[in-house]
């Protein structure tokens, strides 16, 4: 075996411990997590949550709220990074409007499913939620205004090829904004899949430090990425907005 093929085969591996936490989240909800204000929808306003039904906002395993941090417009195309449960595309499709449109990914079933039976709930018909892997963004190049994440680019082994399809997707002028966790810059402390597998769904070990979400955002070719954090998730990690644009 090629040391590719070893480092393949961790990641996958990383795959399918999130897929198998969050299929269980899906059917049990996250409720461990109501009255915790580092994550779910604790971070969202009263008249946001109200606009969306609660079981969107019941299964919300956020670690921030991406929309505080961007303004969308009526007529946009929004895509959002791991929909989960809904709560963010329908957020975003009342913001663009019957003439935007709001995508979501998942590559989750259950998930789809779930977020499907939300946005009927709530009314809304400017969405589509698609099957597939945040690696490998099943839409087409220039074809999005705003891209958000909610808690889940850390939950890649590899943040790169993310990064990557982001800036693909982007139309020229198009916005970035992820709710994440990001780490402090410690050397001693680098995600390693191969070691840190166990703590990896628990948006923790998979968690990009400050420098290195700043450089890969830059190699992607996206302009002044920045980061603002908003709260404590843990000792040396934080809650962050990550804001970038295609130039």
């Amino acid at each position: 075996m090629t040391s590719s093929d070893i480092h393949s085969a961790e990641h996958g591996a990383v795959h399918d411990d999130v897929r198998d936490f969050y299929r269980q989240a899906a059917r049990t909800g996250a409720a461990e997590l109501a009255g915790d204000e580092r994550w779910g929808a604790s971070r969202y306003d009263g008249d946001t949550l109200a606009q969306v039904p609660s079981a969107a906002a019941d299964l919300s395993m956020g670690c921030g709220n991406p929309h505080e941090m961007v303004d969308l417009k009526p007529g946009e195309t929004v895509l959002d990074l791991g929909s989960g449960g809904g709560l963010d595309v329908i957020v975003s499709a009342k913001r663009v409007g019957p003439t935007g449109k709001a995508f979501g990914i998942d590559f989750l079933d259950e998930m789809l499913d779930i977020a499907r039976a939300n946005a009927a709930e709530a009314g809304i018909t400017n969405v589509e939620f698609l099957p597939g892997m945040i690696e490998s963004i099943p839409l087409p190049d220039a074809s999005v205004d705003v891209v958000i994440s909610n808690c889940v680019i850390n939950l890649a082994p590899d943040k790169a090829p993310v990064f990557a399809e982001i800036a693909r997707v982007l139309r020229p002028g198009g916005r970035v904004a992820i709710s994440d966790v990001v780490a402090d810059d410690d050397p001693d402390k680098v995600a390693d899949p191969a070691t840190d597998r166990a703590q990896w769904a628990d948006c923790g070990a998979g968690a990009l430090q400050h420098s290195a979400y700043l450089r890969l955002l830059t190699e992607a070719g996206l302009a002044e990425p920045s980061i603002q954090y908003t709260h404590d998730t843990g000792p040396g990690f934080h809650g962050a907005i990550v804001r970038a644009r295609r130039p």
